[in-house]
């Protein structure tokens, strides 16, 4: 394994870590799975380049707008859950009440 391997991994790792043991705040939670959607859009980047192909295909940048959509659609319910209780604690949510 290599190096940008490992580095790919690890980050989606502690992502994924970040996301199961911090989940006290919305932002939090969002943050992590951005950084998750980051980890594979640079590690599917740069899959051609280490398999030695030419040709680029179009799974990043597909990656990429699915990415932008799940931030702003991560924003919106953080707004929206801001003003309706008044924090964006995650623990104030709950799927039953509404």
């Amino acid at each position: 394994m290599s190096l940008m391997h490992l580095s790919f991994y690890s980050t989606f790792t502690l992502s994924c870590l970040g996301l199961a043991f911090h989940r006290t705040h919305l932002i939090s939670a969002l943050l992590c799975l951005e950084s998750m959607m980051l980890s594979i859009y640079i590690a599917l980047s740069t899959w051609p380049a280490e398999n030695m192909t030419t040709s680029t295909s179009l799974t990043p940048l597909l990656m990429l707008a699915f990415s932008a959509c799940e931030a702003g659609t991560g924003l919106a319910m953080l707004v929206a859950s801001s003003r309706t209780h008044g924090s964006d604690h995650l623990h104030n949510l709950n799927l039953l009440q509404c």
